[in-house]
């Protein structure tokens, strides 16, 4: 295939990333982006949380040789600062020790970064300009600016970044079927803020975690900025009787329902009122599409092809993981358009299927789960076993987070391990009693060895291909627009 033009839509963090990786091959790039450049405006507050930035976003950011800069603009998170409404707050850590962290940055200040090394390489950026129409058979799109001013564009490789409310993917729908279902969680979430502290200790609170407070269907979480604040989010029913949206409609009536459920986070909410009654209920909804490309002609990515939910902190993560494959298929020189978009929907689609799942389960253990004494024996449990017999047992949260396992492998593998500790604990319910060299034995009984993973995380090829992903021995009883969140 030889190089050419590429239109890119959508100047957020994936398709910045993804049209510096494209330059940076000797593509022609353009950018449109119907937002004002984000480097020229103030930060708008109210709309989108911090980004976690995990293994799979930051080996793209390495890709890019950005890994450095970014992570300078972030605060590193061990784990979950767990605080009950009754007892002791208590750190969960997320790894092993410190070489297993996420990071917390504000996507503003990521999307500049991107945007500049990606002008950097060449990519020519349109702010301001609105698609319109996309006529899939001419390959024209047509774009409009804030003054209904319409230009028209020849797109012959046309790529979609703009994100859950994708106006491309609107047009490709018409022009053909895409089999779009979205899903609504039936929760929303408003941002609220933890101001800077006076004095030397910047931080109110603990600064390298991610914090909660678990109340069993809905919760709070706050992640650090480099400024010393916190980015508060509440995340409740939208309607109900009970703690809702609904019934939470202003400061006066949401002050009462956070003095009774959250009283150790309400004061350190200064301007609590303000931030209640000014900034919007946003809606949380989960993305599906059967198709992501229309041929050679037109393909989606990040959130426009699977939007998810805040929960798993991965939306970012998988979106630069797509902009990695993209731009590396639409490199091959033997590949033509049309199979690099069929490959990269058949390589992307099972994992983006898998983080979505994973997701959603990861929103209730972190609202209902992470206090439950239930929920902490499985977690010390995995814990002992993943130190004994590491070839066997990692827990999933690691193999997501820390590894470039496939999301489908640590999906499946994590369900595996899960109906393990499970059947582990039904016999014996502490842990701290369970033989473990018989829990280990019974573990290399029942399921593989993991993959080997390589110095840089990535599982070693020779031990993945063609092996079964886990092997059971007793039949389970078990056996599922603002997206633009990262959570945990």
């Amino acid at each position: 295939m030889s190089k050419q033009a590429i239109t890119l839509i959508g100047a957020g963090p994936v398709g910045a990333l993804l049209a510096q990786l494209l330059a940076r091959r000797g593509f022609a790039v353009q950018v449109f982006e119907k937002r004002t450049d984000p480097r020229r405006v103030s930060f708008v507050r109210g709309r989108t949380i911090n980004l976690a930035l995990a293994e799979r976003g930051l080996q793209a950011l390495r890709t890019a040789g950005l890994d450095e800069l970014a992570l300078q603009r972030s605060v590193m998170m061990r784990g979950r600062m767990v605080h009950p409404l009754d007892g002791p707050s208590a750190l969960q850590r997320y790894g092993v020790d410190d070489s297993e962290v996420i990071w917390s940055i504000s996507r503003a200040g990521l999307n500049a970064l991107l945007i500049d090394a990606a002008e950097e390489a060449g990519v020519n950026f349109h702010f301001g300009q609105a698609l319109r129409t996309a006529d899939i058979d001419t390959q024209r799109i047509t774009l409009v600016d804030e003054h209904e001013v319409q230009r028209e564009h020849q797109a012959n490789v046309l790529i979609g970044a703009d994100g859950a409310g994708s106006a491309l993917r609107a047009a490709m729908n018409l022009h053909q079927p895409l089999g779009i279902r979205v899903e609504p969680l039936g929760h929303g979430y408003k941002e609220l803020e933890i101001p800077r502290a006076a004095g030397a200790d910047r931080f109110a609170i603990e600064p390298n975690a991610l914090h909660i407070w678990p109340r069993g269907g809905y919760m709070c979480i706050a992640t650090p900025n480099i400024t010393g604040s916190f980015n508060v989010t509440l995340f409740l029913p939208l309607r109900g009787t009970g703690s809702s949206f609904e019934t939470l409609p202003n400061a006066a009536a949401a002050g009462a329902f956070f003095h009774r459920d959250f009283p150790d986070l309400l004061p350190l909410m200064p301007r609590f009122a303000a931030d209640y009654d000014g900034h919007p209920v946003g809606t949380l909804a989960t993305l599906y599409l059967d198709q992501w490309h229309i041929d050679g002609r037109a393909v989606l990515v990040g959130d426009a092809a699977h939007a998810i939910a805040p929960f798993h902190g991965q939306g970012m993560n998988c979106g630069f993981e797509d902009a990695v494959v993209m731009a590396e298929l639409l490199a091959d020189s033997g590949v033509q358009v049309a199979d690099a978009f069929a490959q990269f929907q058949r390589i992307r689609k099972p994992n983006a299927d898998a983080i979505a799942a994973m997701t959603l389960e990861n929103y209730v253990e972190m609202r209902d789960s992470v206090a439950d004494p239930a929920y902490v024996a499985k977690l010390e449990l995995g814990k002992r076993l993943a130190e004994r017999a590491p070839q066997h047992f990692m827990p999933r949260y690691r193999m997501v987070t820390f590894t470039q396992l496939s999301y489908a492998y640590a999906y499946e593998r994590g369900r595996a391990q899960d109906r393990l500790l499970g059947q582990l604990l039904n016999e014996c319910s502490d842990p701290n009693e369970l033989s473990l060299n018989a829990a280990i034995s019974t573990l290399q009984a029942t399921l593989p060895p993991l993959p080997a993973l390589r110095e840089d995380n990535k599982p070693d090829p020779v031990t993945v291909a063609d092996r079964p992903i886990y092997l059971e021995t007793t039949p389970s009883a078990e056996e599922d627009a603002d997206y633009l969140l990262e959570g945990e």
